[in-house]
């Protein structure tokens, strides 16, 4: 079996509402083979990395960055699991009330630091968010688990 660790900082209704959205498309009907380890940024540790096979961040856009659990998170695992991780896949969604940019730019940096392998496009939310959003959200969930079945 394949784990996916999904790592957020959801401290919003609306970050937790994509959050919630991911993990239903991780428990999609058709995906099979792959448990689901759910991480608070702030609690998750070296051995929760290194015994995912893929990985999904999530994290509100803070003044043009990352939120600030989510940069610890990547401070604190970064130099233990760099040479185990390389290859493995991610997602990524971020939720600002008007600008996303830097945030995805900061986490797309660390992955390609750690040499993680984009496994669908970045869900990037700006401002209120709708059914649409919560679709894509739910299919970004599904994919990285998709991609994680064996």
């Amino acid at each position: 079996m394949s784990t996916l660790l999904i790592v957020h900082h959801t401290p919003s209704p609306a970050t937790r509402e994509l959050l919630e959205a991911v993990l239903a498309g991780t428990r999609d009907s058709e995906i099979s083979g792959v448990d689901v380890v759910v991480r608070p940024a702030l609690a998750a540790t070296v051995s929760d990395v290194l015994d995912a096979d893929g990985y999904l961040f999530g994290t509100p856009a803070n003044f043009g960055y990352m939120s600030g659990a989510l940069k610890h998170f990547f401070d604190t695992v970064y130099y233990p699991v760099l040479d185990y991780v390389a290859s493995r896949p991610y997602g990524l969604w971020v939720h600002g009330n008007n600008d996303t940019v830097g945030a995805v730019s900061a986490v797309e940096r660390i992955a390609t630091g750690m040499a993680l392998v984009a496994s669908a496009e970045v869900l990037q939310v700006a401002g209120p968010f709708d059914v649409a959003v919560r679709r894509k959200a739910y299919e970004l969930g599904g994919t990285l688990a998709a991609v994680l079945m064996k």
